[in-house]
């Protein structure tokens, strides 16, 4: 299988590394030159808009998938015309755009906190009197990692937050008192198979994501098939083939979905060494038509991400539980260089030495 990536980030990187071993030759479409993908597999340096580049990557590329959701849909959409494209264009148009989103949720009876789409000044200022404060204002389009919103807690907030985003197209969503922050990661295959992960507990700063332990602890089973019935109903919506992760508010018994992302997703990391197939194998099998694999987790993990420095791999691997992943990348704040992942046998292992990993793999600086 010939296998072309839109994106040459770390996740294109570890897609093309799982892809290996299933005979798939990977080539990435990426601008920017010596990119993490590119150190593993082949690039066409182009724009993702540049038709000439697109071109390239259709002729070398029996299927071709994407590392990030940012990818522009008509440049998607062109290359379905020649090749497959997997995840559907439409998965994208829907994720990019955050009032769709919410409202394609809401389509299928997937619950989320409430929202109001924000056009003007007066939408805003009627949308903060009927949700209410607290509230996050965000932009519709492009915004990540805590980018391009704003927590609104006083009508001062509210002020300084249209100042800062007013003017674009934006969305007002109420502020979840939320327990904890789960996601969920769900695969589907060409033959509409479905096989979805153990619910994920996941810790940012800053907006960024910090830790990922799995499977959650303190899970019920009707959560967990809450969350997966929820993320099939969406993978068979969209006709969808590839991972797919939705991230949730859990309160108390509900599940509130936050959003959606159509690839393979950073809190899916642990599953390279703790579930019996990892999220980037998966997507490679679901994207070239191959049976999926188990999803079963390997014991209990925790994933930390670093973030704008990269570390000493002597000290993180003086861990005898540890994992290390450097993507190749030089230090730069607010920038994901790494990632570990350590793994205990049993829940209370895992809880006994999350004190100990915490401290060590504590967010000291981004650079």
């Amino acid at each position: 299988m010939k296998l072309g990536i839109l994106g040459g980030g770390q996740l294109g990187r570890m897609i093309a590394l799982a892809g290996y071993p299933l005979g798939a030759a990977s080539t990435v479409l990426e601008p920017a030159a010596g990119s993490s993908a590119a150190q593993v597999c082949g690039q066409i340096a182009g724009e993702f808009d540049d038709h000439r580049a697109l071109y390239e990557l259709a002729k070398v590329s029996d299927v071709v998938t994407f590392e990030f959701e940012n990818v522009p849909v008509e440049s998607a959409r062109w290359l379905a015309e020649r090749v497959p494209v997997y995840p559907p264009p439409r998965a994208l148009e829907v994720s990019q755009e955050r009032l769709a989103e919410k409202r394609f949720f809401q389509s299928l009876g997937i619950p989320t906190p409430p929202f109001a789409g924000i056009e003007s000044e007066d939408d805003y200022r009627t949308a903060v009197i009927e949700i209410g404060l607290p509230a996050v204002l965000k932009t519709r389009r492009f915004g990540y990692d805590g980018k391009g919103q704003a927590v609104i807690r006083t009508p001062a907030d509210a002020d300084a937050a249209w100042q800062r985003l007013g003017g674009r197209p934006l969305i007002l969503e109420g502020f979840v008192p939320f327990d904890r922050e789960l996601s969920i990661i769900a695969v589907r295959g060409r033959n509409g198979q479905i096989v979805t992960y153990p619910l994920i507990e996941n810790t940012h700063i800053d907006g960024i994501l910090h830790r990922s332990i799995a499977p959650a602890p303190d899970l019920g089973e009707e959560l967990t098939e809450r969350a997966a019935e929820f993320a099939s109903r969406v993978l068979t919506e969209l006709e969808y083939v590839g991972v797919l992760t939705i991230e949730w508010f859990q309160d108390g018994p509900r599940l509130l979905a936050n959003e959606m992302a159509p690839r393979v997703h950073n809190s899916g990391h642990w599953t390279i060494e703790g579930a019996l197939t990892s999220q980037f194998e998966n997507h490679a099998r679901a994207v070239g038509g191959l049976p999926l694999g188990r999803t079963d987790a390997v014991g209990f993990s925790a994933m930390y991400n670093f973030i704008g420095t990269v570390p000493q791999a002597a000290a993180v691997l003086a861990n005898p539980d540890a994992h290390l992943h450097l993507y190749g990348k030089s230090s730069r704040p607010g920038r994901k260089v790494g990632h570990v992942t350590l793994r205990a046998g049993s829940r209370s292992e895992l809880e006994a030495k999350l004190p100990e990993w915490d401290s060590q793999f504590a967010r000291t600086g981004e650079g």
